[in-house]
């Protein structure tokens, strides 16, 4: 029997949290609700999901308090560890991911050993295990690029070393955007005034710029995979990003300008992808933020 101090996603109220329960998303992937425990007193015994006890043996967790948002690779919840609060992305079972839709970003990257490029190719039980390992990693590695680079992107809490990061696969451990009353909203959902929505636009353009700066495009670059914060623009969702060895990068660089562009149309903001991108690659030529550290 659940005692009533037991950690499910079921039990969640107040704001945001009974907001994120109202959305009632079906969590996908052979994870189910039931299985998203973790008993207060510490115990395993109810818990039923492995990547949570797992991060938990880690001390990386304690609390799963919601869920914020359900797509088809990952779901990702709010929830609570010894750093505050977390937003928690958990990438769905091997059995579940569907790959087939990142051809496009990962023209460039390399898999250094055949066998498993071949394995990844064919789908293999350890060619998806390889997928996964090599999609978890690289958001790692960019969100430590992003943030130690000064760029405004979420706080990573594991790493930078890969076999820290490496220990939390499936899972990406980030600092949650917002505080215990709110989840920062998505521009593509928040109501800015004429005001906001012109600072909200220039963030924008600093954050495309910033990326290009480093030789880098994000690849699905909108006001959907915009936060709003504090009068600041938040850049998320990072495993389609490329750098300038995919030969796809311009077009991605192009499409990106066009997508935020059209995006901001809501915000009363009117411009071209043409001219958004030569505005991004002026600011791009201009000096960058400080970085926050030196990464070794």
């Amino acid at each position: 029997m659940k005692g009533r101090n037991d950690l499910l996603l079921d039990d969640v109220t107040g704001d945001p949290r009974q907001r994120m329960e109202q959305k009632k998303h079906k969590v996908q992937g052979r994870r189910r609700r039931k299985d998203m425990v973790l008993p207060a007193d510490g115990s395993d015994a109810e818990a039923g999901d492995p990547t949570l006890l797992n991060l938990r043996k880690l001390g990386y967790l304690t609390e799963i308090l919601g869920e914020l948002k359900s797509g088809k690779e990952a779901t990702v919840y709010l929830a609570r560890g010894p750093r505050g609060l977390i937003a928690l992305k958990l990438y769905r079972d091997l059995e579940a991911r569907s790959f087939k839709n990142d051809t496009l970003y990962r023209a460039g990257r390399a898999v250094g050993d055949e066998r498993i490029a071949r394995a990844i190719r064919n789908r293999t039980a350890a060619g998806v295990k390889a997928q996964q390992a090599l999609w978890t990693g690289a958001e790692y590695a960019m969100l430590w690029k992003l943030w130690s680079a000064g760029l405004n992107v979420p706080e990573p809490l594991v790493g930078p070393g890969v076999k820290a990061c490496a220990a939390t696969s499936p899972a990406v451990l980030m600092r949650f955007i917002g505080d215990e009353d709110d989840a920062a909203p998505r521009l593509s959902e928040a109501v800015l005034t004429p005001e906001h929505a012109l600072i909200a636009w220039n963030g924008a353009l600093d954050g495309m710029a910033a990326l290009l700066r480093l030789g880098l495009v994000h690849g699905d670059y909108s006001t959907y995979n915009l936060l709003w914060w504090e009068e600041t623009v938040m850049i998320i969702d990072f495993p389609q990003v490329s750098d300038r060895e995919n030969p796809n990068f311009q077009h991605l660089l192009e499409r990106d300008a066009d997508s935020l562009s059209r995006s901001f149309l809501r915000h009363g903001i009117r411009e071209t992808g043409e001219s958004t991108l030569r505005e991004v690659q002026k600011r791009a030529a201009q000096p960058g933020p400080p970085p926050r550290i030196q990464l070794p």
